[in-house]
């Protein structure tokens, strides 16, 4: 499958990714997918469109809200990037760990960076801030003020 083809299966399999689905580049696809449909195209892509891989899950504060890029790989020839879109009040997402066990560490650092609850996510050490960083302090959110000591900065 191209491309193309894959874009054209996503859209007609499920019919709201219609004018969400687009080729940035030769290899790369970006769809962006309502929240409470991720699980199904995810699987989709998993089980029947022969992504294999997770390369990756980036979480970005947008200012306005969230965004969450699951990048899955296929064959290390075609990236397909499938984005949801979070409020900035409550933010959270189901974890994916039981299609991609691996996905934990991204899993963590969506929490740890961003304070995006994971749904789901077993319990384990934080990732990649230490046990001791403040809770409620979360340094890639557009809002964050960082340390507001002298003892903070030299703990963070």
């Amino acid at each position: 499958m191209n491309e193309e083809q894959i874009k054209q299966e996503l859209e007609d399999k499920f019919s709201f990714l219609k004018d969400a689905v687009s080729i940035t580049r030769k290899g790369r696809i970006f769809a962006q997918v309502p929240l409470d449909k991720f699980e199904a195209v995810f699987a989709h892509a998993l089980k029947k469109m022969n992504f294999t891989a997770l390369s990756a899950v980036t979480g970005l504060d947008r200012g306005d809200g969230f965004e969450v890029i699951y990048h899955l790989n296929r064959d290390g020839a075609i990236v397909l990037n499938l984005k949801v879109l979070l409020e900035k009040e409550n933010p959270q997402v189901k974890t994916i760990t039981g299609y991609c066990p691996s996905a934990d560490i991204y899993e963590r650092e969506l929490m740890d960076l961003l304070g995006i609850k994971v749904d789901g996510l077993a319990p384990g050490q934080r990732y990649p801030l230490s046990d001791d960083w403040p809770k409620g302090e979360y340094p890639l959110r557009k809002d964050w003020k960082g340390p507001t000591s002298a003892k903070e900065a030299q703990n963070a």
